[in-house]
């Protein structure tokens, strides 16, 4: 391959960028783009900001103002964030440009004219007072599933289950709050059934190489009968549909996004014409290798639907490989941007200036490459502190420190490598070797980890040779030690690189280099020669107090427990009684005895998180009743002394060794919390209730 295109998928501009989107897509695509870079590679990064689609009409809705005035504000943002994270886009463009509309508009225009397209007319709903056909996000009513009346026409939020309009319960128009009513539309479609036997045979027998995760979700597609899909939609915010018949239609977000790809490309060759060239032959020419980063949620639009775009043009090449990365989850709960429920990258920048690499090393060490995985506020502090801190950094400042010391800065001369030596640096050199092969497969987590047995192989080796204790009586033997220290030390600087890259500018300035060196320089031994003048030495990495992450931890907790009370809320305001069970006679309801009696004594069942043993007195003398509602009484003794409902007749069953002699009588609310019946006004211990 001559060249390789890599892309990362176009964020939404209707909100800034969290962590889930930076491990899962950016930072993995920018540790590759680096490491391409490195090894001399004619590599073109492309991103932007995909500014179409319902969300952003409905979020300018909501503030009153423009579409164009939220994308405005919001591509910005994440531009200007991107750059200060150290994303190296080579452009990052936006799908509102000029080059854009024209160019997405022309490609449609293109599958139109070459009979691609079929003219499709179905029933959907439409919006009599707006006077507007209504997208999936614009209809909101109750799941068929889980009855949450605030599902969405796509999707229900709650309990994650996909939806067509059609499937809600009670729908309204979120525009209008009217009842839509389903109305005849038309619109062109790409039939993927016409694509289905070449995409089986490209993929599945093809891209055998592909993530398992990326494979098994086209197979499972692939299993299925492809249907047609719709390449317009009926909306006023997008690229207008180019052909007659087609007013009040703009293209399809996800037949519109990939597609900025290629429009910001185009802007980049006609901007730089003289570094990077035609654009064609970034998109089109057989020697270019492209490569897509996405987040698992992308990967049919990436792998069935882009691809047969592109194959119907028919001009087009086709992408390689597309390493789409699983979730990440935040404290044990899933990322939403709708609950405010994330680590936002601005938020970050501002919180820990001058810690991007912290945040970048730890999301790549806790990378879904292969499953969901979960990023915790103590885990950052730990890995920065025991890892950062303690191996790369204390590694990297113990050999500057002591050439400082040792030699006022200039780098010693070698005298005959030991077997402890040499071991060292083969040792280095098996790391580095690795190291290729993760990063040529996309394993940039196991990649970051052999650049890190680096650091912890010179941390060993000084730790081993004791070159503080040698200087007193063998100091020849201690320029050997710290040449070779020295060494490690400089070719960590081209490890981590792709990794961290602002930390690794700073050991370049420590070290003095001036000269790029290639990734092809990883595992020489003469990196920094005898004589040369090392700079001023500081650490690389600082601790992480616990007063340091201690606010973000406290504003997770706070909106935990406000999005808790919120769930609550809605729970009660959307109860339902539960269906009356039924019917019996009344002989059956005359065998039940409840009575009333008083609490004489009520503690927690040992060993039994949930059970209570109460003491009632039933008028009779006493009886115990064992009770599964610990959880709603946290301080059971504060219910002694109060009356309470029960069974009298109910026959005894033993709960953990103790004879429970009756059943309390509860309630159970809309929000699931568990209420003892009691009498309105005190009564006789053992009166019946009837």
């Amino acid at each position: 391959m001559k060249r390789v295109t890599v892309t990362s998928a176009l964020p939404y501009a209707n909100g800034p960028v969290h962590i889930g989107h930076l491990a899962g897509v950016y930072i993995p695509a920018d540790i590759y783009v680096r490491y391409l870079r490195m090894k001399g590679v004619d590599v073109m990064f492309i991103g932007g900001s995909d500014e179409h689609g319902v969300p952003i009409t409905i979020r300018a809705r909501k503030e009153g103002c423009t579409p164009q005035d939220v994308v405005d504000r919001f591509h910005n943002m994440i531009k200007d964030g991107f750059k200060e994270f150290g994303i190296s886009f080579d452009v990052y463009g936006r799908t509102t440009s000029a080059t854009h509309h024209k160019f997405a508009a022309d490609f449609f225009r293109k599958l139109y004219d070459d009979g691609k397209l079929t003219e499709e007319s179905s029933k959907q709903y439409y919006d009599e007072e707006a006077k507007t056909f209504l997208a999936d996000r614009y209809i909101v009513g109750e799941c068929p599933h889980c009855h949450n009346e605030g599902a969405y026409g796509d999707q229900c939020e709650k309990c994650g289950t996909s939806l067509d309009p059609s499937e809600l319960i009670n729908p309204h128009s979120t525009i209008s709050g009217s009842k839509p009513v389903l109305k005849e539309t038309k619109n062109w479609y790409l039939p993927l059934g016409d694509y289905q036997e070449w995409l089986r045979k490209w993929i599945l027998e093809g891209h055998k190489e592909w993530r398992s995760n990326v494979y098994g979700q086209c197979k499972s597609w692939l299993d299925l009968d492809l249907q047609p899909r719709a390449m317009t939609r009926d909306l006023d915010w997008g690229i207008p549909v180019p052909v007659e018949g087609a007013e009040g239609k703009v293209l399809y977000v996800w037949f519109d996004a990939p597609i900025g790809y290629i429009s910001n490309t185009i802007d980049l060759c006609r901007e730089q014409h003289d570094k990077w060239g035609d654009w064609e032959t970034w998109w089109k020419d057989p020697e270019t290798r492209i490569v897509h980063f996405i987040g698992k949620d992308n990967i049919v639009f990436h792998c069935i639907i882009f691809p047969s775009m592109l194959k119907a043009e028919g001009s087009f090449v086709l992408p390689d490989n597309v390493p789409a990365n699983e979730f990440l989850n935040l404290e044990g709960d899933k990322i939403s941007t709708s609950r405010d429920w994330a680590v936002w990258m601005n938020d970050y920048l501002r919180d820990f200036p001058g810690k991007q690499d912290v945040l970048r090393y730890v999301l790549t060490a806790n990378a879904p490459e292969t499953k969901d995985n979960d990023f915790t506020w103590k885990d950052f502090q730990n890995r920065n502190n025991n890892e950062l801190v303690a191996v790369y950094g204390n590694f990297v400042n113990r050999a500057l420190v002591l050439t400082q010391k040792y030699y006022e800065g200039v780098v010693p001369a070698a005298g005959t490598l030991t077997e402890a030596d040499k071991q060292a640096l083969d040792d280095m050199v098996a790391a580095e070797k690795e190291m290729d092969r993760l990063l040529d497969t996309f394993h940039f987590r196991d990649a970051q980890k052999e650049a890190m047995n680096i650091a912890r192989i010179g941390n060993k080796y000084l730790a081993d040779m004791e070159p503080w204790k040698l200087v007193k009586t063998d100091p020849e033997r201690v320029k050997t030690i710290m040449y070779v220290a020295l060494q490690i030390t400089a070719n960590l600087s081209i490890a981590m690189q792709p990794f961290l890259p602002f930390s690794t500018e700073h050991l370049r300035q420590m070290l003095r280099v001036t000269d790029a060196w290639k990734w092809a320089d990883l595992g020489r031994t003469d990196l920094v020669t005898t004589g040369h003048q090392i700079g001023e030495v500081s650490l690389l990495f600082s601790k992480l107090e616990d007063a340091d992450i201690q606010p973000q931890i406290d504003r997770l907790e706070n909106k935990r427990k406000a999005l808790a009370e919120a769930a609550a809320a809605e729970e009660l305001k959307n109860f339902k009684p539960q269906t009356v069970k039924a019917e019996i006679q009344y002989d059956a309801f005359d065998k039940i005895d409840l009575r009333v009696g008083t609490v004489t004594a009520c503690v927690k069942v040992p060993k039994a998180d949930k059970l209570l043993q109460f003491t009632i007195d039933d008028g009779m003398g006493s009886r115990t009743i064992v009770s599964g509602i610990a959880q709603w009484y946290p301080e059971p003794e504060k219910l002694v002394g109060t009356q309470v409902c029960f069974v009298a007749n109910l026959a005894p069953r033993k709960l953990k060794g103790i004879e429970s002699q009756g059943m309390l009588l509860s309630t159970q609310d809309a929000d699931g919390s568990i209420c003892l019946v009691r009498p309105g006004t005190n009564v006789h211990n053992g009166v019946s209730i009837s």
